[in-house]
């Protein structure tokens, strides 16, 4: 194995190199956009100060985003998204100023468009191949970080055998330091022993050249990280603590801080984050005041097919579970007879219903679902999220199937991430819970748009739509 020392040395080098590449790709790809525009590079003043302000703007947003964080062992993915919240953000800013200042008509939208795309894609492409250049150094043993973990029970393998399986994050486990746990010898990673117990600590460390240390205790053992943390308090490793939470079913886990107490999100959504709920609700205002005056006159007519197709009320107002598992009333079209539901209701029993002809036609094409962007509207739904279930079916299910309530901490949706997948209807719930899941871990506005995108493209008609 290589020390590889030339790379890890030169890390605060690294972020400087970083920093100069992102302004110069930010200078040449406003550049070469006002090329393409004009043809020209003879600037006049004013595209030279707006040029000179996107620049700073734009490092200045990279920097608050952390894009010059150490981005070891993160997925590229989060490398993206804060890629594209910073020059989005950065030329948010510069279009705001130059309303603020008058001078937007001065200066060619085109040019600042196709500036915003071209900077882009060039920091995206340039941190992809140095990422892939890394790991692939990283691999054959250079710029790697020696590491030994603390505790060589379940939690200790669990953890050896992660970084293991990903050696393009050239973290290296030399071994294991032996806390007293018997209980789980038979689960040895291969090839990584255990050196020794807590008294070998800073031995091992100068021995082993050792850059991390590890600590997976379980949270029964306080008084031995307790001990751990007094042995290792002259030592000038870096120490990470793996919390004991692979038995948790966990979502958007994370550290956070309250009231300058360190806090570990084990079941949280950042959806309910300030910022972005804030964005969430506007989303859902613009968006849901833009379609119901674009789809006016298509309710005006089925409002009608409605009232004409079967005695009783246009709209069927039926009680949901939403956000933080407050109920509302959910408004459809009716699609059923009137008295359809008097002996009560089953679940899966929506196929056996007594359905008019209309009714038989706005469930297949979804349009019995187009009221509820009134929902929306008022604030009781979300364009996009997790289907909300009748209040029986809710108290039914959450003792049945593991993390069900988990969605409701989130508003209910028109649409989501598991009705585009085909689960929808009387469709296994188990699967729905997981797409819903999966769709609050993930979200962003750019979730949302494709989704929305997707139900206009493949949602409104499926086999499975009631």
């Amino acid at each position: 194995m290589k020390n590889g020392p030339t790379l890890k040395e030169h890390s605060t080098s690294l972020t400087i190199i970083l920093r100069g590449l992102d302004v110069t790709i930010l200078f040449l790809a406003g550049t070469l956009s006002f090329w393409l525009k004009f043809s020209h590079l003879d600037m006049n003043i004013m595209y030279k100060n707006v040029l000179l302000l996107g620049v700073l703007l734009g490092a200045a947003s990279l920097s608050f985003y952390g894009a010059y964080r150490t981005w070891r062992g993160a997925p590229f993915s989060f490398e993206i998204k804060c890629i594209l919240s910073s020059t989005v953000s950065a030329f948010l800013l510069l279009i705001i100023s130059g309303f603020m200042t008058q001078s937007s008509d001065l200066f060619s939208r085109i040019w600042i468009f196709s500036w915003l795309l071209s900077s882009t894609i060039l920091i995206l492409a340039y941190r992809f191949a140095l990422r892939s250049t890394l790991g692939k150094l990283r691999k054959k043993g250079y710029n790697i970080r020696r590491v030994l973990i603390i505790g060589d029970g379940e939690l200790g393998q669990n953890v050896a055998n992660k970084l293991s399986q990903h050696s393009e994050m050239g973290l290296v486990v030399k071994g294991f330091i032996n806390n007293g746990d018997k209980t789980a010898k038979d689960l040895l990673v291969k090839k990584i022993p255990t050196l020794g117990d807590l008294n070998d600590i800073n031995k091992l460390i100068n021995e082993l050249h050792i850059d991390q240390v590890w600590i997976a205790l379980p949270i029964s053992e306080f008084a031995c990280m307790e001990k751990v943390q007094s042995i290792l308090a002259t030592s000038p490793v870096t120490i990470r603590m793996v919390p004991d939470i692979f038995g948790f079913q966990l979502l958007n886990h994370s550290m956070t801080e309250v009231a300058g107490l360190p806090v570990i999100n084990l079941s949280t959504s950042h959806m309910l984050e300030g910022k972005n709920r804030l964005l969430k609700s506007i989303e859902d205002k613009i968006l849901s005041s833009i379609i119901l005056i674009g789809i006016s006159p298509i309710l005006l007519a089925l409002a009608i097919g409605v009232k004409l197709s079967s005695p009783g009320p246009i709209f069927y107002r039926q009680e949901r579970i939403s956000w933080n598992g407050r109920s509302f009333g959910m408004l459809k079209f009716r699609s059923m007879a009137e008295d359809c539901e008097k002996d009560g209701v089953t679940w899966g029993g929506a196929s056996s219903m007594s359905v008019t002809r209309f009714g038989e036609f706005i469930r297949k094409t979804s349009l019995d679902e187009l009221p509820q962007f009134l929902n929306v509207l008022k604030g009781d739904m979300s364009i996009v999220g997790p289907r909300p279930e009748r209040t029986i079916f809710v108290e039914q299910f959450k003792h049945e199937i593991p993390g069900y309530m988990q969605k409701h901490m989130v508003k209910a949706g028109i649409t989501g991430w598991a009705q585009i997948n085909g689960w929808r209807g009387d469709t296994d719930l188990k699967k729905r819970i997981e797409y819903d899941l999966y769709y609050i871990e993930n979200w962003s506005v750019w979730f949302d748009i494709k989704i929305i995108f997707l139900t206009f493209w493949k949602g409104f008609i499926h086999k499975n739509a009631a």
